[in-house]
């Protein structure tokens, strides 16, 4: 029984002591009971302070900006991982595919160049052309066009003239040697097909309307798979453009979304009651789905 009036007694004064030094800190008490009731009164109150962290929201100026640079970025800014590597492998197949298809485009057209400097013939052309003008059109004298020079090279602008006066039966003339269209022209154009060195030379008979040579056939098809492969090409950079526009629109939206979905409001709480004083934090997490 002694024993537990002691350890009594002892909580007794610990707490005298506590509170004694927490009041002699606050240099606030006078003693008076009525007025020192007065003055904690007076000093209790509540303050809080809105501790949200702004650097953690994202913003959509900076996603659409790396979205635009690098389909992809954007979304990988705001946390969203599944479409961010979506667009990025989108991306990345388009590149490939528009490099790859564009180099076999390059290949191609290099093989069906060779071919027509192999097979195909200005010389040839012009020769028929001058001997078959007036069965062309009659109203037309080749004499009157020097088609060929004192060493037996074309003239072309000659030809040109020459193709241009027949014109009826003559769709189109000769673009200059090794411009893209004088290689479209040759494989394109039944009015070129006595070029070809399986035609036969310049008095074989032939109409618009005849058979074209296997040369032109070949030709024709070989010319064909190279633009087929710059088609696949020119696809794919159309679609790297729509890739960039819409993952640039999609991270803007996408980050107003992550702004909105996540709120995380945390506050700082002030207590002062009496001469005490004493600070909350507080929490709120409220997630949108």
């Amino acid at each position: 029984m002694e024993g537990f009036f002691l350890n009594l007694i002892s909580k007794i004064i610990l707490i005298a002591i506590i509170c004694t030094s927490s009041l002699n800190a606050q240099n606030k008490l006078s003693g008076n009971l009525e007025l020192d009731r007065k003055i904690s009164f007076d000093n209790t109150y509540s303050e809080q302070k809105p501790l949200l962290n702004e650097e953690m929201k994202k913003s959509p100026f900076v996603a659409g900006l790396l979205s635009f640079a690098v389909p992809g970025a954007g979304q990988l800014y705001s946390e969203s991982y599944i479409k961010g590597a979506a667009f990025l492998v989108l991306e990345a197949a388009a590149v490939y595919t528009g490099l790859v298809y564009d180099k076999k485009g390059d290949d191609q057209t290099n093989i069906f160049q060779d071919y027509a400097n192999q097979h195909w013939d200005v010389k040839r052309y012009a020769k028929w052309t001058v001997t078959n003008a007036s069965k062309i059109n009659e109203s037309v004298n080749s004499a009157n066009f020097n088609v060929f020079d004192n060493n037996g090279n074309v003239n072309w602008n000659e030809l040109n003239r020459l193709e241009n006066a027949i014109s009826a039966y003559y769709s189109h003339k000769l673009a200059p040697l090794g411009d893209q269209q004088y290689f479209e022209m040759i494989g394109k154009y039944p009015q070129f097909n006595p070029g070809w060195d399986d035609f036969g030379d310049e008095y074989t008979p032939y109409g618009y309307g005849d058979p074209l040579t296997p040369r032109f056939h070949h030709y024709s098809g070989e010319r064909g798979k190279a633009n087929d492969y710059y088609n696949v090409a020119s696809k794919a950079v159309i679609v790297i453009i729509i890739n960039h526009i819409i993952s640039t629109v999609d991270a803007i939206f996408t980050t107003k979304s992550y702004n909105k979905k996540i709120e995380l409001n945390t506050d700082l709480q002030k207590v002062q009651f009496g001469f005490v004083e004493d600070l909350n934090y507080k929490i709120n997490l409220r997630v949108r789905f």
